[in-house]
């Protein structure tokens, strides 16, 4: 057997399940957003679902509300993850204690880390009880309503507490390889500390931040559990909206739950399209 067809045959029993089962249910969800949908008698394809969809206000709003939360958690996790790499790869008592603390959310599941999050700050929660029995508070009501809020505050912190570690761990690990030896150059030759950060860090972990940044969007842009448990019911991102019409008895609403779920898929691969062309940008 030739070397360069050992590797594709032993991927190939892999590649072959996750195009079944991936491939398979995208077709079945594509036939369905079409309208094919025999078991409830549609079996005419038409593209009237897809109408209903964009020309709804509701679908508008959901997905102004998703792409902003999206955004939002992604400028932010990466600035935030940028400047707390900044100050763990430096040598300091308990730095390596810091570090530890800094990438415990890694493996919590965004389920439990929400699940938190309404037991700790709703206003029935561990912390509103403690603040009324310390007296800091008349009755736990009074605490702040942090929690279901239409903005989507409580959502991004979530987020934020669990995609921070997940950036600034690329980070940190590309900063420990290139070492401090270029920028003790760009010091000898004269530069700031500005100029030494704009001109030689940001040009080294630009292509990390990039390719995490992206991951986060689609993910954060897909996900349903986080501000399906901390959001308001009106509006809902639009996995939320697809999750519940795919939920509902009535399956006449199946169709427009899976155009829903097909412009979040198409949307995954724009970015992915996007994150090869910066990625190639940044690397120059």
């Amino acid at each position: 057997m030739k070397d360069g067809l050992r590797i594709p045959l032993m991927l190939t029993p892999a590649l072959g399940l996750v195009v079944l089962l991936f491939g398979g249910g995208l077709l079945v969800g594509f036939g369905q957003s079409l309208g094919y949908f025999p078991a409830i008698g549609l079996r005419d394809i038409t593209l009237r679902y897809y109408v209903s969809v964009f020309t709804d206000k509701n679908f508008l709003q959901s997905l102004w509300l998703t792409f902003r939360i999206a955004a939002e958690t992604t400028v932010l996790s990466s600035v935030l993850a940028v400047a707390l790499t900044l100050v763990l790869r430096q040598k300091f008592t308990g730095s390596r204690f810091v570090t530890f603390l800094f990438q415990v959310p890694l493996p919590v599941p965004h389920l439990v880390a929400a699940s938190g999050i309404v037991l700790l700050v709703t206003q029935s929660g561990l912390i509103a009880r403690v603040l009324a029995v310390l007296g800091l508070i008349n009755v736990p009501a009074d605490f702040p309503a942090l929690v279901f809020d239409r903005a989507g505050v409580t959502i991004v912190l979530t987020f934020l507490w669990k995609e921070v570690p997940f950036i600034g761990l690329v980070v940190l690990a590309i900063l420990q390889s290139v070492g401090p030896q270029y920028e003790e150059l760009a010091r000898t030759l004269g530069a700031n500390a500005r100029q030494r950060f704009f001109s030689v860090l940001l040009p080294l972990i630009m292509p990390g931040i990039l390719s995490t940044s992206i991951i986060i969007f689609a993910f954060t842009f897909g996900n349903y559990e986080i501000p399906l448990l901390l959001g308001v019911r009106f509006p809902a991102t639009l996995p939320v909206v697809a999750y519940r019409q795919y939920q509902d008895p009535d399956l006449a609403l199946r169709p427009e739950a899976m155009a829903i779920i097909l412009v979040l898929a198409v949307v995954a691969v724009l970015l992915l399209v996007a994150y090869r062309r910066l990625a190639r940008y940044a690397v120059r």
